[in-house]
């Protein structure tokens, strides 16, 4: 038991990497949502002295070699969002899940656009309406990941 309480946070991390990666059908793949980002966002609102940038950098450099994308691209956008939520977290926890889960569509959203923005620099990609799709999913994950996690927050008493 004593285990899984220290290890939690990167036990949750690490899921969310798998679940970003898992091939999905090019119909659905559109809709995925930011697991990863979703994951940090909970434990930076719920320990934000445990998970903080740095936390939010060096997964994004795991998402970078798990992707296949340039060093350093997922790690500006999740640091950045990150740091968004770091800046405001006591606000935050005060806000209903459905608000926060507003929130989550914002960060996600910042996400999107720096990723956008860096991939834009480095190659020229255009910009598409449906890469945002995973903006609403995130928003509609929110709810169910926050009180999943707050669940295994409060029944192996991380703090």
């Amino acid at each position: 038991m004593l285990k899984v309480r220290h290890y939690s946070v990167i036990i949750s991390i690490l899921i969310a990497l798998v679940l970003q990666i898992i091939p999905l059908p090019i119909q659905v793949d559109i809709y995925r949502p930011d697991w990863v980002l979703i994951v940090l966002s909970y434990w930076t609102m719920a320990l934000p002295h445990r998970v903080n940038v740095g936390v939010a950098f060096m997964t994004g450099i795991a998402m970078d070699i798990l992707l296949g994308t340039a060093l350093g691209i997922h790690s500006i956008a999740l640091s950045l969002s990150v740091y968004t939520l770091t800046a405001n977290y006591q606000r935050l926890r005060n806000y209903s899940v459905w608000q926060q889960a507003i929130i989550i569509g914002v960060i996600s959203a910042l996400y999107h656009v720096v990723l956008f923005w860096v991939q834009h620099l480095l190659t020229g990609i255009p910009f598409q309406l449906s890469y945002l799709w995973p903006v609403v999913s995130s928003m509609l994950l929110w709810p169910w990941i926050f009180w999943l996690l707050r669940k295994a927050r409060r029944q192996f008493s991380i703090n």
